[in-house]
């Protein structure tokens, strides 16, 4: 009897093709998860990293046209389930992954890293855009850690008079819209010990940052405190209410759950 319900379950699973919005470290867990499940999936990278990281499944770099670009996506690739894995600060795909998905009737789950959370010793102020982050910003020079990515640097213009350190994955390949900045090219995981030496060697005074949560980039708030930097916090968008995860593990019951019951 297990073996005809596992046969069963594996016939099951064999209907499923995922959708999975990717670019993440827990967007690469999961890939490798459903991979090693052998159950069908695209991973979808949105085409803002030059070099991504290899997966075991098949990608697509790139935009899907808005809405309804994803729902036809949806409908022409056969997608069953979509996996939302997307950094918690890129809310217009979010958006249309939960408004194509309710369009479609195609069930959605999104993995959510749980937000960083102020403890003893930091000084964080918290502000919910990144010109409001820009506008907090002293009015004398300071030497501004900018560990926001590089799709929102415009706002920071209007603060010519800082240094400015930014952190990112890829080298620039258009011009930087800040007058007095050094671009340290690297990919996380990063350690206390890395980030205390970056932000010494570099001088810095402030750490502006958005609350992406999740282990990876959380040694700079780490070293923050140990130093005793002030801190400006990027609030999270507000995205739309939709199912949600917090460990792979949770996706995976997820999926074979919706299998079973034929969702």
């Amino acid at each position: 009897m297990p073996m005809i319900a596992s046969q069963g379950l594996e016939k099951e699973l064999d209907m499923i093709r995922v959708l999975l919005l990717g670019g993440t470290t827990e967007a690469n867990q999961i890939g490798r998860a459903l991979s090693a499940a052998g159950i069908a999936g695209i991973y979808s990278y949105a085409g803002r990293t030059a070099t991504p990281v290899p997966q075991p499944l098949p990608t697509r770099v790139g935009g899907f046209g808005g809405v309804d670009g994803l729902a036809s996506y949806l409908k022409q690739e056969r997608i069953t389930h979509v996996i939302d894995a997307t950094h918690p600060f890129a809310n217009q795909i979010s958006r249309n992954a939960a408004e194509a998905c309710a369009t479609t009737s195609t069930p959605l789950i999104a993995y959510l890293r749980e937000p960083w959370i102020e403890t003893l010793g930091d000084q964080w102020r918290h502000v919910d855009s990144f010109e409001n982050a820009a506008s907090a910003l002293p009015g004398r020079p300071a030497r501004i850690f900018l560990a926001i990515g590089r799709q929102h640097l415009a706002p920071f213009a209007a603060q010519p008079q800082h240094f400015y350190l930014l952190r990112l994955v890829d080298v620039l390949d258009t011009a930087l819209p800040l007058p007095n900045a050094e671009i340290v090219v690297a990919r996380g995981p990063f350690t206390l010990e890395g980030d205390l030496a970056l932000l010494r060697d570099h001088g810095i005074t402030h750490v502006v940052t958005r609350n992406a949560g999740g282990e990876g980039a959380r040694a700079k708030l780490d070293a923050a405190r140990t130093l005793g930097l002030p801190v400006i916090m990027i609030d999270r968008p507000v995205l739309p209410e939709r199912r949600t995860a917090q460990s792979v593990d949770e996706i995976m019951r997820w999926l074979t759950q919706s299998a079973c019951l034929g969702v």
